[in-house]
């Protein structure tokens, strides 16, 4: 399992496998619970590797941080998203402290451990974009 086949669905709790495509949208797989269901084509479906986080520089891959949280953590479960905001914040500048203070939020901060720490229970140990595989088999975008 790649990091470009697990979806985020707007309004849905959790992360989500692609299993396949179906006349009506897509058909997903809870990572939460296993149990399949249809998202709808106008639901709002984001793959995790096209998401990036606002820095005071450029964006950042969530790949990226996920693998800066996977080496501060050693591998294991990062804080618990439903810690108070002021450890949230403290523990995401740790991690990623050129994070943009006034763009990202608590919600985001609460998210990006809430999907760390699911992907890490089911086995994820890296956290790759699609496009650094393409170039190193030697084809373009």
């Amino acid at each position: 399992m790649e990091l470009k086949e697990i979806l985020a669905i707007s309004g849905q709790p959790g992360l989500y496998k692609y299993v396949a495509q179906s006349a009506r949208g897509v058909i997903v797989e809870s990572l939460l619970d296993g149990r399949r269901m249809n998202a709808s084509a106008n639901a709002r479906v984001s793959a995790l590797s096209e998401i990036s986080m606002f820095t005071e520089g450029d964006d950042i891959a969530l790949a990226d941080v996920f693998t800066r949280i996977y080496a501060h953590t050693g591998g294991q479960p990062a804080i618990d998203p439903k810690s108070s905001p002021e450890a949230l914040k403290a523990a995401f500048a740790e991690v990623l402290p050129e994070y943009d203070r006034d763009r990202v939020h608590v919600s985001d901060i609460k998210k990006c451990f809430a999907w760390y720490n699911l992907l890490v229970k089911v086995g994820f140990t890296e956290f790759k974009l699609p496009t650094e595989e393409t170039e190193e088999s030697g084809v373009e975008k």
